[in-house]
């Protein structure tokens, strides 16, 4: 019986050149960051699919949905052939795997701080092939991070900050958020939850606040609106600081628990501006957040134009 002959193609066409230099092309973003990076970039025609919960940029809504956050349609995926898919944390190991499994390649970002968002930026930029292009996109976020900065080392003092990422429990201090309170001029109120990544790390009693009496609560509850009211009515909170001064503010989770472009743009200026509104100073019209802030804010400014 003669041995089976098994046609290979020749080494050359395995090895040519256009086959080692391809980039990916068909690519889905299993959460908002990477797909608004890739926007960023001018490279949005290799998304093919995107998370359910992507709000930013809006244009990125009209591309197939195939995911939540910790769920994903994997026929869905599969029928779309990526050549990549870009997932984020240990929250979507489950889908990963799946995935992995399924023959498909997986990037998974963890990133956790502003040098790390910096980092994914860039990494992906190098994946797709537009390295140039996304070191151009980091040095313009850095430039106006810096000028944040600068604009909040003019501030008469820097406001006590508590950030609140969600209610029941209260859930504080994700890294990203704690370094960009800093950079848009506040004081984080428990510095060291940052250090944890889990969230149940960073859970915290309501009397600890208390006990530190924040100038400012900047609360962002993921996927819910902020009622400011259950906030003053918890036990004690009705004599903190920033309640009784009217210094409660809701910033939106898009803009600010997305650990991407959203947070180092739109997230801090928001910030900035709320605790420029709380220390007395006008900010450069160039710092200015450019969508809808908390409406508290916005009374605060228009009664200090009248006054002025």
């Amino acid at each position: 019986m003669k041995a089976e002959v098994v046609s290979r193609p020749p080494l050359a066409v395995c090895l040519a050149d256009e086959a080692l230099g391809s980039y990916p092309r068909r690519i889905v973003c299993l959460t908002e960051e990477t797909t608004e990076t890739l926007y960023l970039l001018g490279e949005d025609w290799r998304i093919v699919g995107v998370s359910g919960y992507t709000v930013r940029p809006p244009e990125a809504r009209r591309k197939p949905r195939v995911s939540a956050f910790i769920t994903a349609k994997f026929d869905r995926i599969m029928n779309l052939e990526p050549d990549l898919v870009l997932t984020f944390s240990d929250l979507q190991a489950e889908i990963a795997g799946e995935l992995i499994k399924r023959g498909v390649t997986v990037l998974a970002f963890n990133q956790r701080s502003v040098r790390e968002i910096l980092q994914m930026m860039l990494t992906l930029g190098r994946v797709i092939g537009c390295a140039e292009k996304a070191s151009r996109l980091i040095t313009k976020l850095r430039d106006e991070l810096e000028a944040i900065a600068d604009s909040a080392a003019r501030f008469p003092q820097r406001p006590r900050v508590f950030f609140e990422e969600w209610p029941e429990p209260l859930i504080s201090g994700i890294r990203w958020v704690e370094e960009l309170v800093e950079i848009a001029g506040g004081i984080p109120l428990f510095p060291r939850l940052r250090e944890h990544q889990s969230a149940k790390d960073r859970v915290l009693g309501p009397d600890e606040v208390v006990k530190c009496d924040p100038d400012v609560i900047i609360a962002s509850w993921c996927g819910r609106p902020v009622r400011k009211q259950k906030i003053r009515e918890r036990a004690g909170w009705a004599e903190l600081s920033a309640v009784r001064q009217g210094h409660i503010y809701e910033v939106k989770s898009t803009y600010i628990l997305q650990p991407g472009p959203a947070a180092l743009t739109e997230g801090v200026r928001q910030l900035h501006a709320i605790l420029a509104g709380v220390v007395g100073v006008k900010i450069d019209s160039s710092l200015a957040p450019a969508e809808v802030t908390d409406s508290n804010l916005r009374v605060r400014q228009s009664s200090r134009e009248q006054s002025s």
